[in-house]
């Protein structure tokens, strides 16, 4: 599966873009799906003192997955493809290495 055949997919159970204050829905629950995965490793850390073994990879996966669904609506949201945002990331991460910036600060590196 491509990026964009996700993003149309996940289009079939997102809400109208009609619908009120859909944008302000989407952005929360892109931060809110993220707080639940560092919410995850922060038990890791609390009840299981960081041991890799123990790391719930299953629960990981399906919040990572929430986080993807509101990615591919919010960029629809906003007439984005998936398959663009991918490609422009990884040329921009590219770029930042090959100029010894990768782990530099700032966005405009």
């Amino acid at each position: 599966m491509d990026l964009d055949d996700y993003q149309r997919g996940a289009l079939r159970t997102a809400a109208s873009r009609d619908k009120k204050n859909e944008l302000l829905h989407l952005v929360l629950g892109l931060v809110g799906e993220s707080g639940e995965i560092a919410e995850k490793f922060k038990k890791w850390v609390r009840d299981c003192d960081s041991d890799e073994s123990r790391l719930d990879r299953a629960g990981i996966a399906k919040e990572l997955g929430d986080v993807l669904w509101y990615v591919a609506t919010l960029a629809d949201y906003l007439d984005l493809s998936l398959d663009d945002i991918a490609a422009a990331n990884l040329a921009k991460l590219a770029s930042r290495q090959n100029r010894g910036v990768l782990s530099g600060s700032g966005d405009d590196r």
